[in-house]
């Protein structure tokens, strides 16, 4: 008799297993950051919550195509998301029919995340992937809004004389079938599991059935922010699973492959999928901390005569991140960054200091750098 290739050739085929010792450790550290996060959410206000939801379902929306190679027109898309959102943006860009499906497919799986799924469901969400009119998808053929036919599916690399099979699909012969099994388990059998243990055995089993010719990928990471907003009891995303899935592409792929060859013990699974889980929630309350500290901030130096010059440098500086500083800034950045002379930008630095807004960082010279003065804000100068 020949050995099982596929984890779905198993005799115990979908009943997974997992180490629950080799987990709780990492379950305990997600469920933790998560209360951390949530107790952050309750001092945001309502504009800066509507506006850090819509970044971050553009960063999942953005990130989960770029798993696939894809690069999308992050203007385009952000401006269809802020129109079902309810956000005001200043300066939207031109929205299409691609566009608005991904945000209407990424807001579906979000905010109506109490609507049970289904295989309807489902398929809408593929007919939103692949719209109509998208020139991009004419020399892809795709069965938009339906399941793949009967072709074996597998993932290869490598020459097309000597292809290299990372993995296959399950046959197309009772696929209707398997999926119902899924959508059922979803929505009655799995309720009982811990809600992050769900979502990673989602992520697992609907990938493996693969049932669509293409955007599988995709569909798995809007399903798997389905099942965390069913876990969280709430609409609002403040974490990108997608974006953290990204950064360790070759790891997610490895992994992947190593559990869809392996037998129904899907440990490993489980501890990647709750490593890179709890990256993206900690990378999360950094963002909601940053929004805080700019908010207390100006709170406590709202009364100050600023340039426009010297407020898109401060903003800049506490917004951070990509768009920030790290090691604070120079003067030449300063002037690089306003646009004004040499000269402006070292008065507007003398005055930054003087009120106390900016600090200088050990140094001197040409290369003086300068830094929020954050403890500041607590006790701004009269």
């Amino acid at each position: 008799m020949l050995m099982p290739q596929w984890i779905w050739q198993q005799p115990q085929w979908p009943q997974f297993s997992w180490q629950a010792d080799k987990l709780a450790d990492l379950l305990r550290r997600c469920t933790s950051e998560q209360g951390r996060l949530l107790g952050r959410l309750g001092a945001v206000g309502d504009e800066s919550s509507r506006q850090g939801m819509l970044d971050t379902l553009l960063q999942n929306i953005i990130t989960s195509s770029a798993i696939e190679g894809e690069a999308l027109n992050a203007g385009s898309v952000r401006s269809s998301l802020a129109r079902r959102l309810g956000v005001h943006e200043p300066k939207e860009a031109q929205r299409t029919s691609r566009s608005e499906g991904l945000a209407q497919l990424m807001v579906d799986a979000t905010c109506n995340h109490a609507q049970p799924l289904s295989v309807e469901r489902l398929l809408q969400w593929h007919s939103l992937l692949f719209p109509a009119d998208d020139s991009s998808q004419l020399h892809t053929p795709v069965r938009v809004g339906e399941l793949r036919g009967n072709e074996p599916m597998q993932v290869v690399s490598g020459p097309l004389d000597r292809p290299t099979v990372h993995f296959e699909a399950p046959s197309r012969h009772g696929l209707e079938q398997q999926l119902e099994t899924f959508v059922d388990w979803f929505n009655v059998a799995s309720t009982t599991l811990d809600p992050l243990l769900r979502a990673g055995l989602a992520h697992l089993w609907f990938v493996t059935l693969h049932p669509f010719d293409d955007g599988n990928g995709r569909l798995t990471r809007a399903l798997t922010d389905l099942a965390l907003a069913q876990g969280d009891h709430q609409a609002v995303r403040f974490y990108a699973m997608s974006a953290s899935i990204l950064d360790n592409r070759v790891g997610y792929y490895s992994v992947l492959e190593q559990t869809q060859k392996a037998d129904m013990d899907v440990t490993p699974w489980l501890v990647w999928f709750l490593q890179t889980l709890l990256a993206a929630i900690t990378a999360a309350i950094t963002n909601i901390d940053r929004v805080l500290n700019k908010a207390r901030f100006w709170q406590a130096h709202r009364a100050l005569p600023l340039s426009k010059e010297q407020l898109k440098v401060i903003n800049r500086l506490l917004d951070g991140g990509a768009k920030g500083f790290e090691e604070g800034i120079s003067a030449a950045q300063y002037q690089a960054v306003a646009k004004v002379s040499k000269a402006t930008a070292t008065r507007h630095l003398a005055d930054l200091l003087e009120k106390g807004l900016l600090q200088r960082l050990p140094g001197g010279g040409r290369s003086t750098r300068y830094e929020i003065a954050l403890e500041q804000a607590e006790h701004p100068k009269s």
